[in-house]
């Protein structure tokens, strides 16, 4: 049985904190992310550094949680639909008392609760399983109709790889949603460029994704996704949750943002490991800007 929820532990939507504080919150988690990786032995690197920025602003800024309370029934939900980079959440999952920090050391290990992708049988706080890429912007659409349904007011976010746009599932979503007039569903392309088998776009052409979307009957509009300020607006300009057309933003980013080699090479850091050497040159980098 949830108790009431005390103001003080409520974090509201579009809550206030500086632009400068978010940027730096994904430097940090980037650092964390290397220091998860070098416990468990092999992660994913460059596909979790594209999206830092992204999940700074929707867990400290945007979505509307309740600490320590991760089933609390009018939160905000979040899918992780390329769920390769799970290990981005762990940090920010931990810092909102979903789970003990002391979980974080054993990420990746035989048995350990955190795992390389979310699992929502082990991981408070992880609203759907993922790993098997084009799924969950099917699942959020459950989410949103649930909402609509019980007459609740919150979002869900479901982030997608621009490779996952590969799966024909995700466009039978997007027909469903703007179908079902589902304004409360908000799905975010991390549009990296590139995807385990290549270039995105030369493996199999997406472009133009906000196009396309706009086609199927959504509002979808491309950003900058490593500009926070441009994420805080368009996150704060998103239509009431009782609204009815879907919402994509499509965030232009680079895979391994933040550490110059993995950017030469994305392909090469999508899953690997960090020898202590360039452990150190890629901390150094991402600390010189701290």
């Amino acid at each position: 049985m949830v108790s009431d929820p005390k103001p003080n532990d409520i974090h509201p939507r579009n809550r206030p904190i500086e632009a400068e504080a978010l940027r730096r919150l994904a430097e940090e988690w980037r650092l964390a992310v290397i220091d998860l990786i070098a416990g468990a032995g092999l992660g994913h690197y460059s596909s979790t550094f594209s999206i830092a920025e992204l999940l700074a602003v929707l867990y400290r800024h945007t979505m509307r949680l309740r600490q320590a309370d991760p089933a609390w029934p009018d939160r905000d939900r979040f899918l992780l639909g390329k769920g390769h980079a799970a290990v981005g959440l762990w940090p920010l999952l931990a810092e909102l008392d979903y789970f003990p920090a002391d979980w974080l050391p054993g990420f990746g290990k035989l048995g350990a609760p955190l795992t390389d992708h979310p699992n929502m049988r082990t991981t408070p706080g992880v609203d759907f399983s993922s790993g098997s890429l084009g799924h969950n912007l099917s699942v959020g659409i459950g989410m949103a109709l649930a909402a609509r349904l019980r007459q609740q007011d919150y979002r869900t976010f479901v982030i997608l790889g621009d490779g996952e746009l590969h799966e024909g599932q995700v466009w039978e979503a997007a027909m469903a949603a703007s179908h079902f007039r589902l304004g409360n569903l908000v799905a975010i392309v991390d549009a990296n460029g590139s995807c385990a088998a290549g270039p995105t776009s030369s493996v199999m052409n997406i472009e133009p994704v906000a196009d396309r979307f706009q086609a199927f009957g959504w509002r979808a509009f491309d950003i900058d996704g490593h500009d926070v300020d441009a994420i805080v607006a368009a996150f704060d300009a998103l239509p009431d949750p009782e609204s009815a057309q879907p919402v994509c933003i499509v965030a232009r980013t680079v895979k391994g943002k933040g550490v110059s080699f993995m950017e030469q090479e994305p392909r090469k850091w999508h899953l690997g490991f960090l020898g202590s050497e360039d452990r150190i040159r890629a901390a150094a980098e991402i600390r010189e800007r701290l």
